[in-house]
């Protein structure tokens, strides 16, 4: 009787094991049952970049509107840049010396006084305009291209009258110097790390009323 009970617990035991093992929860290393594919929005990010999910050209150019005026506007048929498209631009500059990996594209517009084909050689003069000065800033040649020009094709503001936001240059990212998204080197960390940081900045109001800047 003895024997049979032993039997029977043996039994019962092996079946157990084999479930254990089936579902890898005695067996598998610590932490091996949770479902870590999408553990948090950095990983979800990295996996659709990864993956071509996600497209990360739009992704910066999107940063790179939000952080820097993108359009610097013309005087009538003229693609001069005067001071305040010049100050624009030079903002443009700092912003793109930061990415070394990515490569910006002009595209020159104008407004729909003329014929279609002055205003494109027009339009294209304007981008080549904003492409010189971003270089005397030091961005390389390589990395800018203004070889697009829309001229009176795509206006802001749909007349046939001068209209000055219609005689503009808008500068967008294109894409990638070696062609892949997820080639950045140093520079982009230093991004980051600097944003955390300032993130990481706050003022908060004192007992009598002065504010208190903690990142001194």
């Amino acid at each position: 009787m003895q024997a049979k009970l032993k039997l029977a617990v043996m039994l019962l035991c092996a079946v157990g094991l084999g479930a254990c093992e089936r579902n890898g929860t005695f067996f598998g290393e610590a932490g091996s049952e949770l479902d870590t594919a999408d553990f948090g929005n950095s990983t979800m990010n990295n996996t659709l970049i990864q993956s071509g999910d996600r497209d990360y050209t739009v992704n910066l150019n999107q940063r790179f509107t939000a952080q820097v005026p993108t359009t610097v506007n013309f005087a009538f048929n003229s693609s001069v840049l005067d001071g305040a498209a010049q100050r624009t631009l030079a903002q443009q500059a700092d912003w793109i010396r930061q990415f070394p990996e990515v490569r910006f594209r002009v595209y020159g517009h104008t407004d729909l006084v003329g014929s279609n084909a002055y205003n494109q050689s027009l339009g294209l003069r304007r981008a080549q305009s904003v492409v010189s000065f971003l270089v005397s800033q030091g961005i390389s040649r390589s990395r800018l291209e203004a070889m697009v020009s829309y001229g009176e094709t795509r206006p802001l503001i749909y007349t046939e009258q001068e209209d000055v936001r219609n005689r503009r240059t808008v500068t967008e990212v294109s894409g990638f110097v070696r062609n892949h998204p997820t080639i950045m080197n140093g520079k982009y960390a230093e991004v980051v790390f600097r944003d955390y940081v300032a993130s990481a900045q706050w003022a908060h109001q004192s007992g009598e009323g002065n504010t208190i800047d903690a990142s001194n």
